[in-house]
């Protein structure tokens, strides 16, 4: 395995794995023992970082959220788990009631929000201190400069670490890094979004925002994560359910021009290299012109181990040329 540093501040920054494992559908769509399964073989295998949220997974089973957190808390107890392994959460997307969703009926980022969440996420995960705590969706009914003070008052309070934003548009999470700045609190470090070797469409909207540009790393993103490279790039979805294996699954989201050139391309390098398509995918993340922390969900130690092996994988700069220009 090998390891980055997110964070700036001494107090708060953290050394973890370069691959974090996605615990969505832990304790819901994906069984407690084979969850512990993969958990285990993750930590085995040097994994340090583990990502969930408040909301996961409350549109399974009609439940309302909390059941990965809770997964998550018992697996640690369970194995003497402590600070060792950094636990990256969510909120702000949790609905309010049974049947609804974050679409229409989220609980937001209002400072008592932020407060009352983020001590039942503790309860819940087992921890005095919640590592990292995302943002998770915009929300334009409270002002940013209440946000901003409502994370910063659990910084100062001990009982959260870094700050990070989850599917904000770039120009909101600038405006709520220069309001922390002003007034001398801490801001967000880390940015989660959609970001894999394929284009996504940007005409299509999606459930986050009817424009469409809201959730994943397109060219305005991309330059501002390049302009700020102390900030931290956490890519979710990498390697699109599945998709990369099996082309027939990407759908309208990724129907480009450029989709079958950078297919070919990616199968070619795939092929010189001894890798499978999935572990090319994740080996241009970790090393591109962005670096990114891929966020890989799984639902067998088999997939796991799969993008394990990607951790070591090195293209040559020739062969990242060829994916990048591949139109």
């Amino acid at each position: 395995m090998r390891y980055r540093t997110i964070g700036t501040d001494p107090a708060t920054r953290r050394e973890v794995s370069v691959l974090s494992l996605g615990a969505m559908l832990f304790g819901t769509a994906t069984d407690e023992a084979t969850s512990y399964a993969i958990l285990d073989r993750y930590v085995e295998a040097g994994g340090t970082f583990i990502d969930t949220s408040d909301n996961y997974a409350f549109w399974q089973n009609g439940g309302q959220g909390g059941e990965s957190e809770e997964l998550l808390g018992r697996w640690r107890r369970s194995r003497g788990v402590g600070g060792e392994v950094v636990i990256a959460t969510k909120l702000g997307a949790r609905p309010l009631a049974p049947g609804t969703s974050y679409v229409d009926n989220a609980e937001g980022l209002s400072a008592k929000v932020i407060r009352e969440s983020a001590e039942r996420s503790r309860e819940r995960l087992g921890v005095d201190r919640l590592d990292l705590l995302y943002a998770h969706i915009e929300d334009h009914t409270v002002p940013l400069e209440e946000t901003v003070q409502g994370f910063a008052e659990l910084v100062a309070e001990g009982t959260v670490g870094l700050l990070g934003a989850s599917n904000h548009r770039a120009w909101r999470v600038e405006r709520a890094r220069a309001l922390a700045a002003a007034a001398g609190l801490p801001g967000y470090e880390v940015l989660q979004y959609h970001r894999s070797y394929l284009a996504r469409r940007p005409d299509l909207p999606s459930d986050l925002d009817p424009d469409g540009d809201v959730g994943w790393v397109g060219p305005d993103l991309a330059s501002y994560l390049r302009a700020e490279p102390r900030l931290t790039l956490v890519a979710y979805s990498p390697l699109l359910k599945g998709a990369y294996a099996k082309p027939e699954r990407l759908g309208e989201d990724y129907a480009l021009p450029s989709t079958p050139a950078r297919l070919a391309a990616l199968r070619a390098v795939a092929d010189e290299t001894g890798a499978t398509v999935n572990q090319v995918v994740l080996a241009w993340l970790l090393g591109g012109d962005v670096p990114s922390i891929p966020l890989v969900g799984f639902s067998s130690v088999a997939q796991l181990e799969e993008s394990l092996a990607a951790v070591d994988l090195e293209l040559t700069p020739e062969q990242r040329t060829r994916l990048d220009t591949a139109r």
